[in-house]
């Protein structure tokens, strides 16, 4: 049966990789078939309310999403019959999130997707992969959006840095118990009752012990945790503090003590564009845990990714709009490069879709529980300074109409794309956040840390409220006084100034005044 090129799921090797042969064709494969939404049409007129700002689309419950915008019965029953024509095995279907997995070995994905599965050896470690388009029968072109896990290169990194261990003055003892950038940032006095904060991870695990003795350490209730299994994934430490445990005791120890009340879901899935699209889809649409607030301390540059994984991802992002999810995204530690090489440019995904709250980073002076000084977070190429720029992806989302993009030689230009970050707050190592990472206390920061404290203060937010405000960024960029302004510092490219600016968005948050103006939005 005759197929054809699935649009945008062309790839190509990863930088620096070598191929060294066929895949094995009996290895086992999962691939994650995104399919269409039913009654689109209405989905998109809801979001167009939602980010005019209008508070009467109000958040929809997840069964009546699921209903309404899932994938179609039938759509599914027709990949069934690809399925089967193929010798795959239908592990997976889920309607809300509009994905099916499918199980089968190299030579049937190689046969049923027109592929040619590779082993790859790249600085990053070998993979499996693969160059050119997938494909597809024509009858599958109008139901599927996107088919990810053929190729399984690590898809992303995590964004936070270590204190420097030739730190000294200030920089030596200048770090902050998360509690005390509270204080700093002035949050409003709740603990986050009732909610639940889902993070996002695509790698290693938590010690018990470890999240234990940290929070008897500073005299905050350990937050009830639970541990998320995605495509087979779970919570497994690698017993590295530099690897990804960082990233996951990073993310449960801000979130959890700066919203000790709330529950604390862990989403633990494989580092790949399958395991994230998954990991993210099944927090949004957790019918159990159900989350109000996702944080996403993980990302890689636009380039990497191949256009159906961001489009499915943005969708998901939407998704969670709909249902009154607030996205956190921490938006990179390489400054305006995002670590790519090429003397260009590059904002970090999945912090430059619109739908998602891009984090980013500020270098955060304090004494007395008094701000002293907060600047745009630049340690140099070698250190890390704070993602941001302009998307060559994402269209110019409204609340961003009318901004100026200012460089570091102070030409402004207007902002055509959508600009990165939304906010900002403390990302800087040398003033980091106290945290314990296997068996041993550290000092971390980088934008990884600012994506579960603002998921934190949405988490008090609405704790506070008795509802979820969801899609925040038409009312931050509305509002005025909500934010401490950056005005000094640059990321590379970009440089800061007054109002937004494409290193630490609008400012680092003023906690009490976010959640009035967000309260009074509700009211009204």
């Amino acid at each position: 049966m005759a197929h054809r090129p699935l649009r945008g799921s062309e790839r190509e090797v990863l930088a620096g990789a070598r191929a060294r042969g066929k895949a094995d064709p009996n290895q086992p494969v999962r691939v994650s078939i995104v399919l269409k939404r039913q009654s689109s049409a209405v989905l998109v007129a809801h979001i167009a309310r939602l980010e005019r700002g209008d508070r009467l689309a109000r958040p929809m419950a997840r069964e009546d999403f699921a209903r309404q915008f899932g994938a179609r019965p039938e759509h599914f029953a027709e990949l069934r019959k690809f399925a089967a024509r193929y010798g795959l095995v239908v592990a997976l279907e889920h309607a809300a999130r509009r994905t099916a997995v499918l199980a089968g070995t190299v030579a049937q994905c190689n046969a049923a997707f027109g592929v040619d599965l590779q082993m790859f050896d790249a600085p990053t470690g070998p993979y499996r992969g693969r160059t050119g388009p997938v494909e597809l029968p024509e009858e599958l072109h109008d139901i599927v959006d996107a088919v990810l896990g053929l190729d399984n290169r690590p898809q992303t990194k995590p964004h936070f840095r270590r204190r420097p261990t030739h730190a000294t003055g200030h920089d030596a003892s200048g770090a902050f118990c998360p509690p005390q950038l509270a204080q700093l940032y002035d949050f409003p006095a709740t603990n986050g009752q009732g909610q639940t904060i889902a993070l996002i991870e695509l790698g290693g695990g938590y010690r018990q012990q470890d999240i234990a003795r940290y929070f008897g350490a500073i005299g905050i209730t350990q937050p009830t945790l639970q541990a998320v299994v995605v495509d087979g994934a779970g919570n497994q430490p690698s017993g590295d503090p530099d690897g990804p445990d960082g990233e996951v005791e990073l993310d449960i120890e801000v979130a959890g003590s700066l919203a000790p009340a709330a529950t604390i879901a862990v989403y633990f899935a494989p580092n790949t564009d399958a395991g994230f699209m998954d990991a993210v889809t099944s927090a949004v649409h957790d019918t159990t845990n159900r989350p109000s607030v996702i944080s996403i301390s993980w990302g890689g540059p636009e380039s990497a990714w191949t256009p159906q994984a961001m489009r499915a991802m943005d969708q998901a992002f939407q998704d969670a709009a709909v249902l009154g999810i607030t996205v956190c995204v921490a938006s990179g530690d390489n400054g305006s490069s995002d670590g790519v090489s090429d003397g260009a440019a590059h904002v970090d995904f999945p912090a430059s879709s619109s739908y998602a709250l891009a984090c980013g980073g500020t270098s955060l002076r304090a004494s007395a529980r008094q701000i002293q000084s907060e600047t745009v977070w630049n340690d140099g190429a070698q250190g890390g300074a704070s993602g941001g720029g302009v998307s060559a992806v994402f269209d110019l989302p409204p609340w961003q109409t009318g901004l100026q993009v200012h460089d570091w030689l102070g030409v402004q230009s207007p902002l055509t794309r959508r600009g990165v970050p939304d906010v900002a707050g403390d990302a800087d190592p040398r003033t980091g956040y106290d945290v314990r990472v296997d068996g041993s206390d550290a000092v971390l920061g980088g934008t990884s840390a600012v994506a579960p404290l603002w998921a934190a203060l949405i988490a008090r937010i609405n704790s506070a409220g008795g509802a979820p405000v969801g899609l925040v960024q038409p009312l931050l960029y509305s509002a005025n006084g909500l934010f401490n302004d950056i005005t000094a510092g640059n990321n590379g490219v970009y440089a800061a100034a007054k109002g937004w600016d494409a290193c630490t968005g609008l400012g680092s948050p003023r906690g009490k005044a976010i959640a009035q103006a967000l309260s009074a939005a509700q009211g009204s």
